[in-house]
C-alpha cells in the first residue's frame, strides 16, 4: 500500500495548500523564486519573491507555475492569482498588505485559470490510486473450471471489460458534474440531523473554533504593530509571547473549520515569528 501521508504530490492533488507550496518551492528553488500561498474567497493567492527583478520575469514565471499546477490538478482549485515582488522580511498578513497597497507592494500581478484535467486521464489516475491503496473491492468469484474457461469466448470477455470501463467512466462524469452538489447535499443533511440531536453542543464547538481563529488574528495584528516599535529586551519578550499565543490558538482550530489549512500555515508562521522575537530579545540584553 502506498504511504499517502508522505506523498506530497498526492496531498497537493487533494487540494492541500501547504503541499502545493512545497511542490512549487521544490520546483522553482533553482530559479531563485520563493513561493507563499493562501486560499481565500475561492482563489489560490500566490506570492512570488526573489532577490532580483529578472528572476521574476512575468511571462516565463506565469507559464511555469501554470504548468506545475495543471500537472498537479489540485481539487476544487481553478482560479489562481500570481503576485510578485522583491523579497523582503516575512510579513504575517502579506495578502492584506498587498491588497491595501498593490501599486507599492508588487512588481506585477496576474490571474490565471487552470485547465480542467482530461476526464479519461483523471479516471485512470484515480483507478490506479485506488489499486495502490487497496481500496478497489471487486466481487469474489467462484472458482472457474476448465469447461467454464472453454465456454468463455473472447467476445464475452471484451463485452465485460467494455461494460466495466463504461460504468467507471459514467461514474466519473457524474462525479465531476454533480459530485460537489451531492456532497454538499449529504453534508447538509448530516449537519441538520446532527444539529437536531445536539444543537447546543454544535453551536458551542462552532463558536469555539471561530473564536480561536479570530482571536489568533487579533493577537497577530497587535503583535505586527508592536513589532515595528520594539527595541528593549522586555518588549521583544512580550512580542514573542504574543506570537506564541497566536500560534497556539491557530493550532487549536479543528479540521472541520472552513479555514483549517490556512490556520495550519499561520500557526507555523506565528511560531517562527515568536522564535525570531526571542532572538531579538537576547540581542537586546547584550
Amino acid at each position: 500500500m502506498v504511504d499517502r501521508i508522505n506523498d506530497i504530490t498526492w496531498q497537493a492533488h487533494q487540494g492541500s495548500v501547504a503541499a502545493i507550496i512545497q511542490v512549487l518551492n521544490e520546483t522553482l528553488t533553482k530559479s531563485g523564486v520563493r513561493i507563499r500561498a493562501v486560499f481565500a474567497d475561492g482563489v489560490l493567492q500566490l506570492l512570488c519573491e526573489a532577490a532580483k527583478v529578472e528572476e521574476l520575469e512575468q511571462s516565463r514565471l506565469v507559464e511555469e507555475i501554470q504548468q506545475i499546477l495543471e500537472s498537479i490538478a489540485p481539487r476544487n482549485i481553478r482560479r489562481v492569482k500570481i503576485n510578485s515582488r522583491i523579497v523582503r522580511e516575512q510579513q504575517l498578513l502579506w495578502l492584506t498588505e498587498i491588497d491595501g497597497e498593490r501599486d507599492n507592494q508588487l512588481l506585477w500581478s496576474q490571474e490565471i485559470t487552470l485547465a480542467q484535467p482530461n476526464v479519461v486521464q483523471q479516471l485512470i489516475k484515480d483507478f490506479q490510486a485506488s489499486q495502490a491503496e487497496g481500496q478497489l473491492n471487486l466481487p469474489k468469484l467462484s472458482p472457474i473450471t476448465n469447461s467454464d474457461k472453454q465456454n468463455k469466448s473472447p467476445t464475452v470477455r471484451w463485452q465485460l471489460a467494455l461494460g466495466l470501463g463504461l460504468l467507471l467512466t459514467l461514474g466519473w462524469v457524474v462525479y465531476t458534474q454533480f459530485g460537489e452538489q451531492l456532497k454538499n447535499l449529504v453534508q447538509l443533511e448530516n449537519t441538520n440531523s446532527f444539529a437536531t440531536a445536539n444543537t447546543n453542543r454544535t453551536k458551542t464547538e462552532a463558536d469555539k473554533s471561530h473564536d480561536s481563529f479570530a482571536a489568533a488574528v487579533r493577537i497577530a495584528n497587535k503583535a505586527s504593530v508592536a513589532g515595528k516599535t520594539a527595541t528593549s529586551s522586555t518588549q521583544w519578550l512580550e512580542l514573542a509571547a504574543m506570537w506564541q499565543r497566536a500560534s497556539d490558538l491557530m493550532n487549536a482550530v479543528p479540521p472541520t473549520h472552513s479555514r483549517y489549512q490556512e490556520a495550519k500555515i499561520r500557526s507555523q508562521l506565528y511560531k517562527k515569528y515568536s522564535e525570531t522575537a526571542q532572538k531579538e530579545a537576547a540581542k537586546s540584553e547584550l
